[in-house]
């Protein structure tokens, strides 16, 4: 709806899109009725807006159901009450359905639910699509869960029909998020399944969440896989799966002489506290960072180990390397703990280095005229001075959270 309706009598007919949108992964008809397996998007504006609002509705519920195996959607809506536009000046409803169905880009989607709840029974005859990578078990107070991951590539059609309806998550839970173009073979799909038995003995293989990696072009003749999205269902997060995804990619392009290293697209936060856990956790077992070696600041050795091994590029290694020095940094020592520092801050100086030659060829002009400094936007040295302490300490912060974690939730030994 664009016209501005708030204070309005219109106003009590808008809804907000993130709590009225239910989602489920429905294993058995009993789940259609259960709240305990609903879950809720984290944005909903690549849906319905920045506004992340609905209009024409009171307490609006949007039904959107996958079956946990096939992915067989199912979109339906209840609502209290809906706009009657003879007695709101012709104004309609927003054709909820149809929007979610046209962003999505989704073909085949029911409506009727007893068609879907039928459709359930096609989810045992499901297999995962291409080759199994690794399988690996969860413990858990309610019982053991296990996983398998599997690789596929465009050249599997059957499994690019499943991706379509697969890729419909991130755009609820990766900001900016957008669909990839299948047609290019670059592209190579991770996939990880819960693996689980029903009451009557069947084997179910439940989708728990994915990744997609493109090999680019490496020259002269090498590739490089950036690393494009990774997604975690919100039902099978906090269980490590993240973790073991991400370790099956790296397992997967280890032994391939072609491959010069992975990168990453654009990582968020979120995903760059899970590839620091995870590299650093990995990288704390090699040679080249002995307790030792890390103390004689980061070098060549580390970078060449940490991509031999694990095809963790340069840039990571070094990221990977202060982690680990910190780890093993007595922060109350003050010769350790300023080596530390300056160590660190060295390489965020580097950030710096350009606009201190630029001011050392401008310095005539810049003493000539004090107005010049703020016109180029340069900083002054104090200025330089407190960024760079900033960049250190929310660098240090970060590095603090991954070495908790590694201290108390330490990778699996046979992760890899």
């Amino acid at each position: 709806m664009d016209v501005d309706i708030a204070g309005s009598k219109e106003a009590e007919y808008v809804c907000d899109s993130n709590e009225a949108l239910e989602f489920k992964l429905i294993r058995s008809a009993q789940d259609l009725e259960d709240d305990s397996v609903s879950f809720k998007p984290e944005m909903s504006h690549q849906i319905f807006g920045d506004s992340e609002s609905i209009f024409g509705y009171k307490d609006l519920t949007v039904k959107l159901y996958y079956s946990a195996c096939r992915l067989t959607m199912y979109l339906g809506l209840k609502a209290q009450a809906a706009i009657d536009p003879r007695q709101y000046g012709g104004i309609e409803p927003d054709n909820v359905l149809d929007i979610i169905k046209e962003k999505l880009q989704i073909h085949n989607v029911l409506f009727n639910i007893d068609e879907f709840t039928k459709a359930l029974q096609d989810d045992e005859s499901f297999q995962p699509f291409g080759e199994k990578l690794t399988s690996f078990t969860v413990e858990q107070d309610n019982g053991n869960k296990n996983f398998e991951i599997y690789h596929c590539d465009t050249t599997n059609k059957k499994f690019l029909n499943f991706h379509e309806r697969l890729q419909t998550f991130i755009l609820f839970y990766i900001d900016a998020a957008s669909y990839i173009d299948v047609d290019d073979p670059k592209w190579q799909f991770f996939v990880i399944y819960e693996k689980y038995r029903s009451a009557s003995g069947s084997t179910y293989y439940a989708v728990a969440g994915y990744s997609t990696v493109y090999e680019y072009y490496a020259y002269p003749d090498r590739v490089r896989p950036r690393i494009s999205q990774m997604l975690v269902l919100p039902p099978f997060q906090r269980q490590g799966l993240a973790a073991n995804l991400l370790c099956s990619i790296y397992h997967h392009y280890q032994s391939q002489d072609c491959v010069a290293d992975i990168t990453v697209e654009d990582p968020n936060e979120q995903f760059q506290y899970l590839r620091d856990f995870v590299d650093a956790c990995l990288c704390s077992s090699l040679q080249s960072f002995s307790k030792e070696k890390l103390k004689q600041g980061f070098n060549a050795a580390m970078a060449a180990e940490a991509c031999s091994k694990y095809k963790i590029n340069k840039k990571q290694a070094r990221r990977v390397y202060e982690i680990l020095r910190l780890k093993e940094t007595n922060v109350h020592n003050d010769e350790e703990y300023s080596a530390y520092r300056l160590d660190v801050k060295r390489r965020l100086n580097i950030l710096f280095q350009k606009e201190a030659t630029l001011m050392k060829k401008l310095k005539p002009l810049l003493d000539e005229d004090p107005h010049l400094h703020n016109a180029l936007g340069l900083k002054t040295l104090e200025q330089r001075f407190e960024i760079l302490e900033k960049l250190f300490s929310d660098a240090e912060n970060d590095y603090k959270k991954i070495i908790r974690r590694i201290k108390e939730q330490p990778l699996p030994s046979n992760i890899f």
